[in-house]
């Protein structure tokens, strides 16, 4: 038996940023519920929101012939294609389909960027999804789903 090499596992990451606005509510909610939940976040004309995202990639196999996990200019374009022209500068309940018949919040947007990325990216290699809504609010998604 010949002993197997261990090969190095890493993680790659790009940032990028977007601007939009959005509006926590629920329509199936009153008013004045919406506004106990939400708070400020119910403001009918939207916060304007600088919103933070990150796609993190794993594989098992730094490839031995590039010596990259991914080409980060690839990643960039993924990134573009999938979440960055559909989310820039949108009113993310009124211009993105996806958020007509779900509540915009960090949580879902990194759903919705996860998605899109996941259908970009060569089967598991993403890792994970960062959105961060402030320097202190910050939603991880890694793809999991409840039974």
């Amino acid at each position: 038996m010949f002993p197997v090499k261990k090969q190095p596992i890493v993680y790659i990451s790009r940032s990028d940023c977007f601007s939009a606005c959005h509006r926590l509510n629920n329509n199936n909610l009153s008013d004045e519920d919406n506004q106990i939940i939400f708070g400020k976040c119910n403001n009918p004309k939207g916060p304007r929101s600088q919103l933070q995202s990150r796609g993190d990639c794993y594989v098992v196999l730094v490839d031995p012939v590039t010596g990259m996990v991914l080409n980060l200019t690839d990643l960039k374009a993924y990134m573009e294609e999938a979440f960055m022209s559909t989310l820039d500068h949108k009113n993310l309940d009124l211009d993105v389909d996806y958020f007509k018949d779900k509540i915009s919040t960090a949580e879902n947007i990194a759903v919705y960027i996860w998605e899109r990325m996941a259908d970009q990216l060569t089967p598991g290699l993403l890792y994970e999804v960062k959105v961060h809504e402030t320097e202190k609010n910050i939603a991880i998604y890694r793809g999991e789903q409840s039974e």
